[in-house]
């Protein structure tokens, strides 16, 4: 009976996940140009892979922008939660302000934020015209990259705030009066209670973080396809390209399962050492 029951979930499952992945799996080894009469090459693309400059790029950007995500993402969240949950009126108001975000189209925000960075007549350019300094290249290959990285971490900073501002509706007041009589301070109570006991939730988090940016692609694409030069280029969006502007399916798969493996790897690595970390807490 039970079988039944999670027969449904199981069938999407393979369907839209698991087929999906071995076929990839199955289109890396061939080459195929607008996917007409593939040629098989064996590990040929993923020595391509291996040698490719964009893709060397497309990494590293996507770790620098998950290192800032981490930071920020979570860091924000997490403040933004604790300061949120000692004041004792406007809850819900600043939960709902700072959730607003995501509620919106990503498409939408990066339009808003390709026109700040406009250089004729964007926001950022017109204020500094305003007081007398120079319009600024917002979007050249040395800021690109930054510019694309705000609109997309400021977008879900609330979204780990509700979860870290629930988890913080779990910890028992009588703790908090304990630790009162005791003589603790505000810093001490975070330190000794707050974060301790909300540790299982903010791994949650770290792991939704890392593979969230795994996947980011419609701020960079909108706003820089990438570019300058691929200055800005992450895994997403070069795969995209790869295969919806070159049609290369059989290297633009190869780059799909790399990101798989990098999401996989990255995300066990997390785990364990975050585990032995809760450990030592505990």
């Amino acid at each position: 009976m039970i079988f039944f029951f999670l027969l449904p979930a199981l069938l999407m499952i393979a369907i839209f996940l698991f087929y999906p992945i071995l076929r990839s799996l199955y289109k890396t080894l061939f080459i195929a140009v607008h996917n007409i009469n593939p040629r098989y090459v064996g590990l040929n693309n993923y020595y391509k892979l291996l040698s490719d400059p964009v893709v060397l790029i497309a990494t590293k950007n996507t770790f620098i922008l998950m290192g800032a995500a981490i930071v920020f993402q979570v860091g924000l969240g997490i403040v933004l939660a604790l300061l949120v949950d000692m004041i004792r009126f406007g809850k819900k108001f600043f939960r709902t302000v700072f959730f607003f975000p995501i509620v919106m189209s990503a498409a939408s925000l990066a339009l808003l934020f390709r026109l700040i960075y406009n250089y004729d007549s964007g926001l950022l350019n017109s204020l500094l015209e305003y007081f007398g300094y120079q319009p600024v290249l917002w979007l050249d290959a040395g800021k690109a990259l930054l510019m694309v990285m705000i609109p997309t971490i400021w977008q879900y900073v609330g979204f780990y705030f509700v979860i870290i501002l629930t988890a913080l509706t779990k910890i028992p007041d009588n703790l908090y009066e304990v630790a009162d009589l005791e003589g603790a301070t505000n810093f001490q109570r975070i330190i000794k209670i707050t974060l301790p006991l909300i540790f299982e939730d903010i791994k949650v988090v770290l792991v939704l973080v890392i593979t969230g940016v795994l996947r980011v692609f419609d701020f960079v694409w909108l706003i820089t396809r990438g570019g300058p030069f691929d200055s800005s280029q992450v895994l997403g969006t070069y795969m995209y390209s790869t295969v919806f502007q070159r049609r290369l399916f059989g290297y633009g798969s190869t780059i799909a399962v790399f990101i798989i493996i990098l999401g996989i790897v990255i995300t066990a690595v997390t785990r364990k050492i975050l585990g032995k970390r809760s450990v030592m807490i505990n």
